[in-house]
C-alpha cells in the first residue's frame, strides 16, 4: 500500500471521548447564550431583594427624614409596578422592620382631577371615601407653603413633583378579626407628580410613635352599613381576647395612585402596606390581615367614588361647611344623638353588654375635627341611598 492509499479510519472517526468533550462544548455555549438572552425573572414581591419594596423603602425613609432627598427613581420604580398587567393584584410583601406587609391594587372608574377633589381635601373628611376603615382624621400643616385642601388646583410639570409634608392624627374603625380600634399620629409626605404623561399622586404615611392602648368596637351588622360601637374600654370584642391590651407598635405605607389613560376614565391605586400589632411587644400581625384590611378599604372608598348617587365635591363642601359653622353645642347634641343611636342598634345586635360603655367617650373630651367627620358620614349615608343613623335630622 503506498503512502496515497493510508486508510483514514482514525481521522473520520475520533473516538468516544473526544466527540462526548465535543458535545459537551456545544452545550455549554448554548447554555450561556439562553441565559444571556432570557428575560431577567425578578425576585418575587415578598422577597427582600426584589427592587419594589426596596423602592417603597426609600420613600418611607424620606418620609420620616424630610432631610432624606426623595428619590425619584424610587417613585417611577413604583408607578410602573402598579401599572403594570400581572396574573395578581394582591402580593405578600417581605417582613421589614418587623412589620408584616401586603400590597393590593384595584382600579376606581373616576377621573383622577375628579379622585383628588375627594380624596385629599380639607373640605371634604377623608372618612367619606374610606368610611369602613377610618373614623376621623385630622391633616396638621408643618410648614407648609401650600395647604393640602388646594391640592387638585396643582399642576406638576414633568419631572418637577410637588410636595407637601404634614402630621395627620388618624383614628380607626374596629378591626374585621379583633373588634379592636385604635387612634395614632402619622407622619405623611403627599408627591404630586407626571409620569411618562400620567397623573400621579403618591401618599407615603409612616407611624410618629406606638399608638393610644386598643379599645373594644363593634360592628353593628354589616360592614358595608358603616355603623360602629366605640365602647372607650380597653381590650377585645374578640372571644377570649378581652382582657388583651393591644397596640399598633408601627405602621408604613406607600400608596400609589395613578391615571390609567383608558376610557372611560380611571384611576388605580397600589398600596404597598406594613403593620405590626398585638400584645406583649409581640406582633400578630401577618400578611393576610394586612391585605384583608386594604380590600375592606377598596370596597368602601369604590361604593363611594363610583355611585351614582355621589354629589359634585362642590355640594360636599358646602355641606361640610355649613356643618362646621354649627355652634358647638348644637355639634354636641347632634353627636349625643348619634352615640345614643349607636348604642341602641348595638343593644338590638346583641352587644348590649358593652353599649352603655360608651360614657367614658364624653361629647367634651373628642375633638372638634372627630365629631364633624362622624355627623358628616351620617348625611352622607343619606345621599348615597344608605341607611343613617341620623336620618331625622338635616344639616
Amino acid at each position: 500500500m503506498t503512502e496515497h492509499e493510508k486508510p483514514m479510519t482514525k481521522k473520520s472517526n475520533p473516538g468516544p471521548a473526544s466527540g462526548i468533550r465535543r458535545s459537551t462544548t456545544i452545550l455549554a455555549l448554548f447554555l450561556v447564550t439562553l441565559v444571556l438572552h432570557a428575560p431577567t425573572q425578578a425576585a418575587p414581591l415578598s422577597e427582600a431583594s426584589n427592587p419594589v419594596p426596596a423602592a417603597a423603602m426609600k420613600l418611607v425613609q424620606s418620609c420620616m427624614d424630610p432631610k432624606v432627598a426623595l428619590d425619584s427613581q424610587a417613585i417611577a420604580t413604583l408607578v410602573d409596578y402598579v401599572l403594570e398587567p400581572k396574573p395578581k393584584r394582591e402580593a405578600d410583601l417581605p417582613k421589614l422592620w418587623k412589620a408584616s406587609g401586603a400590597y393590593y391594587e384595584f382600579d376606581t372608574r373616576i377621573d383622577f382631577p375628579s379622585f383628588l377633589k375627594y380624596s385629599f381635601s380639607r373640605q371634604i373628611p377623608s372618612v367619606l371615601t374610606s368610611p369602613s376603615s377610618l373614623r376621623y382624621s385630622q391633616w396638621i400643616d408643618q410648614g407648609n407653603s401650600r395647604r393640602i385642601s388646594n391640592i387638585s388646583d396643582l399642576s406638576p410639570s414633568e419631572g418637577q413633583p410637588i410636595v407637601l409634608r404634614g402630621l395627620e392624627h388618624v383614628g380607626i374603625t374596629p378591626d374585621l378579626n379583633t373588634g379592636v380600634y385604635y387612634q395614632y399620629d402619622l407622619k405623611k409626605t403627599l408627591i404630586l407628580l407626571k409620569h411618562k404623561g400620567r397623573q400621579v399622586l403618591v401618599s407615603v404615611s409612616k407611624q410618629a410613635d406606638i399608638s393610644d392602648v386598643g379599645k373594644k368596637g363593634f360592628i353593628l351588622g354589616k360592614d358595608d352599613d358603616w355603623n360602629y360601637h366605640y365602647s372607650g374600654e380597653p381590650g377585645s370584642a374578640k372571644a377570649g381576647l378581652g382582657w388583651v391590651k393591644s397596640y399598633i407598635y408601627d405602621y408604613f405605607s406607600v400608596g400609589v395612585y395613578v391615571s390609567t389613560g383608558s376610557s372611560p376614565p380611571a384611576v388605580r391605586s397600589g398600596f404597598f402596606s406594613w403593620i405590626r400589632a398585638g400584645w406583649s411587644g409581640v406582633n400578630f400581625a401577618e400578611p393576610r390581615h394586612v391585605l384583608k384590611g386594604l380590600q375592606r378599604h377598596a370596597r368602601s372608598s369604590k361604593s363611594v367614588l363610583e355611585s351614582p348617587r355621589l354629589p359634585a365635591p362642590s355640594q360636599v363642601a358646602s355641606s361640610y361647611l355649613k356643618l362646621s359653622a354649627l355652634p358647638r353645642n348644637v355639634l354636641a347634641d347632634r353627636y349625643a344623638a348619634l352615640q345614643q343611636a349607636r348604642q341602641q342598634l348595638a343593644a338590638r345586635k346583641g352587644n348590649a353588654g358593652n353599649a352603655s360603655a360608651n360614657r367614658a367617650e364624653t361629647v367634651a373630651n373628642i375633638p372638634r375635627e372627630q365629631i364633624l367627620s362622624e355627623l358628616m358620614l351620617e348625611y352622607f349615608k343619606t345621599t348615597l341611598g344608605k341607611p343613617s343613623l341620623l336620618e331625622s335630622r338635616g344639616i
